[in-house]
């Protein structure tokens, strides 16, 4: 990959990319690999970009297929949970308590529910995460509203 390809497309969209891939890693490790794993697929199908949408869509799109990817891959041969946690509570990169408690919420939710409240919380309007999700304005909207009701949930009781 080259070093204008990554500072001119890549790195002004970088914020899309870690909030994805945070949400679907429990450690810096994991969340590095998953950062250069979708900014790997971002350079190898840049090709294919016809412009139907916007580049940060694309981004959105890739970044997501790629998370998702990686988890069913990883799940397959899953470690054992303590030693997930061990390397979450050891990573200095995720100190905000309040954002380590959105994160472990989201991570509670479905895979699909978490890409879309994350587009969400990017302030993408309905219209453009629904083109990304490949359904419905109008089913996001509804989506949306069952999601805050459930992170309220989690976040309320301090997850669970």
């Amino acid at each position: 990959m080259s070093n204008d390809f990554y500072t001119t497309s890549i790195l002004p969209h970088a914020g899309i990319i870690i909030k994805i891939c945070r949400a679907y890693t429990d450690s810096q490790e994991d969340f590095e690999d998953f950062y250069q794993e979708a900014c790997l697929q971002i350079w190898k199908s840049r090709t294919a970009f016809k412009e139907k949408s916007k580049w940060s869509t694309w981004i959105y799109r890739i970044t997501l297929n790629v998370c998702l990817t990686l988890v069913k891959k990883n799940n397959r041969r899953a470690r054992p949970i303590e030693v997930i946690q061990e390397d979450f509570d050891n990573n200095k990169a995720f100190e905000n308590e309040n954002l380590n408690l959105l994160y472990e919420a989201i991570k509670k939710l479905s895979e699909l529910d978490r890409a879309i409240i994350l587009l969400y919380l990017e302030e993408n309007p309905n219209k453009e995460i629904a083109v990304i999700i490949g359904t419905s304005a109008n089913n996001i909207a509804v989506r949306i509203n069952r999601i805050k009701k459930q992170l309220k949930i989690l976040l309320d009781g301090k997850i669970n």
